[in-house]
């Protein structure tokens, strides 16, 4: 009997403990919720009753703040007064409240005097100035609550703590040479630094890119070993499409701390995904010539080629004598490593020049059958092989061989990338041939591909075929236009040209027409004739200026005047015609981009 009182008891106690615990968080709870709201004399109401049990600052806080919102001025400095006098330990957070009260009169030197008592109070411990400087945020005092996380930093005696804070305190209080300062010092913290590129891609192209580029040279010049600055001068360069920069940065550190090329080849790969070939070729080419011996090496000396080839095939009209002289750095580069899985790549990319630009066909199926035998154990290298295969003997108008081996590809890779390549492949020798209803339908599957690129290419020839067979019921003029797009596939540029000639004359009223000046605009370009791409171009934002390729069309006017014509005030005034007839054209950030860079300006 008496333990089962005992126990009664207990439960008893327990109970009541409990719903104390409850009715303590409903209380909080309700009076956050009158202040969110800003119903303020309930608040203060529900703030007292939760003060007479536990003092901190939240509550202490909301609860002055009410009392001050409702007018009740005295009642709060009777509170405070009460609490300022105790031997409560919070007393410090107490004297921030007192001088946020004085704050709101003009009695600053009472507000000084407030901080300042605070301050000194802090300074007995990292936690109590840690707790300011919270006080003095919720208050919006930055400056005081930059002091005190000061004082808790050297309390620890640790000059990287609260670097993020006082970042996001320094950047509000104008203090931009000091936030750069505490962000330098978190990006040295690897899991921090896309936080802090972050916060400075605010900066680039702004009246503050100055200010940051001279400070990251002064970093970099003061501790040249420390590789978080030089991380950041790189990012920095990169932004800025100054890849050269970026290349001589990276060269001297390597240089310096004998980093073995590692970074110079990663930015060499930045490079060459930025279409940046020539200093994508510079990296590589320094990475294979400073460490022949190096575990990059047999990498480097194979993405030096390549780089130079992507240079070479967008350099329009194409050389065929640097083609053969990318063939015998190819042929070079294997027989001084040999034939292994870091250079098989070189084969196919050797056969593709042979098949492409020397029109030497059977010289590339022989290479990429010695690649197939030789990589056979690799069962994507060898269907890549088979797709290019597959396109080599369309080259030579065989498109049944090529069907075969993209069927292979097909049925090999399934569900992979390569696979829906394939696929795609295959729904374009139907388009080519004339039958658009089975490349329309393989098209449709495509739309849903994994790969952004593929299912992007397979929509906008599956709208191609949509929008110019529906109401052309013998569908000649479409079957005109892929027959041209196969001349194209196939390298045979003059007589795309002709038929494209012919084509105009014949479908000058047709739904095709603007796609017809398109394409033979962007086959003139490939064969150096700039002025003749500009005319059609030209045409089509003329004649078609609210059709699907009007802002394609400006935008590559755009690109010619400042890339090939080095008309700088043309270039401008095409930019400026997109950004203003075309608003929602996906070209838009890219010419707005484009057009203040080409004026020298920076955004406030």
């Amino acid at each position: 009997m008496k333990n089962r009182f005992v126990y009664i008891l207990l439960l008893g106690v327990l109970l009541v403990g409990q719903a104390q615990w409850c009715l303590g968080q409903s209380s909080a709870d309700l009076a956050d919720e009158y202040y969110k709201k800003e119903e303020f004399e309930k608040a203060a109401n529900e703030y007292a009753k939760l003060l007479k049990n536990q003092v901190n600052w939240p509550t202490a806080f909301r609860y002055v703040n009410s009392l001050l919102r409702v007018n009740k001025n005295e009642e709060a400095d009777k509170y405070l007064k009460r609490q300022v006098r105790s031997e409560n330990e919070n007393k410090y957070l107490f004297e921030i409240l007192t001088g946020f009260v004085a704050s709101r009169g003009s009695d600053t030197l009472e507000v000084n005097k407030r901080f300042n008592a605070a301050l000194k109070e802090a300074q007995k411990s990292v936690a109590r100035a840690e707790q300011s400087a919270i006080a003095f945020s919720d208050i919006n005092e930055s400056k005081w609550a930059i002091r005190a996380l000061l004082t808790a930093r050297e309390l620890s005696k640790d000059n990287s703590a609260y670097s993020e804070e006082l970042a996001g305190l320094y950047r509000a209080t104008s203090q931009n040479e000091k936030w750069l300062g505490e962000l330098f010092t978190l990006n040295r913290f690897p899991e921090k630094r896309e936080k802090v590129m972050a916060s400075l891609q605010g900066v680039i192209n702004t009246k503050d890119e100055e200010m940051l580029e001279k400070a990251l040279y002064a970093r970099v010049q003061q501790e040249p070993n420390e590789l978080s600055y030089t991380d950041l001068l790189t990012w920095f360069f990169v932004q800025k499409q100054k890849f050269s920069r970026a290349l001589l940065q990276e060269k001297a550190t390597d240089r310096r701390l004998k980093l073995n090329g590692s970074r110079v080849y990663d930015l060499g790969n930045i490079a060459l995904n930025n279409k940046e070939y020539k200093v994508a070729a510079d990296a590589f080419d320094y990475v294979a010539t400073t460490y022949p011996q190096g575990q990059l090496y047999p990498f480097a000396r194979r993405l030096t080629i390549n780089a130079r080839e992507e240079q070479i095939k967008n350099t329009y009209p194409v050389d065929p004598s640097e083609i053969r002289k990318l063939i015998n750095s190819y042929q070079s580069m294997l027989q001084e490593i040999g034939t292994n899985a870091k250079t098989l790549d070189a084969l196919r990319s050797t056969a593709n020049l042979y098949a492409n630009y020397l029109d030497q066909k059977d010289t590339a199926l022989t290479v990429l059958d010695l690649a197939i035998e030789m990589g056979k154990t690799d069962r994507n290298f060898v269907d890549k092989c088979k797709i290019d295969k597959g396109d080599i003997y369309l080259l030579k108008n065989e498109p049944w061989e090529s069907t075969l081996l993209y069927s292979q590809v097909e049925k090999s890779q399934k569900e992979e990338q390569l696979g829906h390549e394939a696929k795609l492949k295959n729904a374009k020798l139907h388009y080519y041939s004339g039958n658009f209803i089975l490349a329309k339908e393989i098209l449709d599957i495509l739309k849903l591909a994994t790969s952004r690129e593929i299912a992007n290419d397979a929509e906008q020839l599956g709208l191609l075929i949509q929008d110019n067979t529906g109401m052309d019921s013998t569908g000649a003029a479409m079957r005109d236009y892929a027959a041209v797009e196969l001349m194209l596939f196939q390298n045979k540029l003059e007589g795309a040209v002709t038929s494209l000639n012919a084509m105009q004359t014949k479908y000058g009223s047709h739904m095709l027409a603007d796609e017809i000046l398109w394409l033979r605009a962007n086959t003139y370009l490939k064969q150096g004739k700039v002025d003749k791409a500009m005319e059609d171009l030209k045409q089509i934002t003329a004649s078609h200026g609210q059709d699907i390729l009007a802002d394609d069309a400006l935008f590559m006017q755009g690109k010619i005047y400042e890339e090939r014509l080095k008309d700088k005030n043309e270039a401008m005034a095409i930019y400026q015609k997109l950004l203003t007839d075309h608003s929602g054209s996906i070209y838009v950030a890219e010419a707005r981009k484009r057009f203040r860079s080409l004026r020298g300006d920076v955004v406030n």
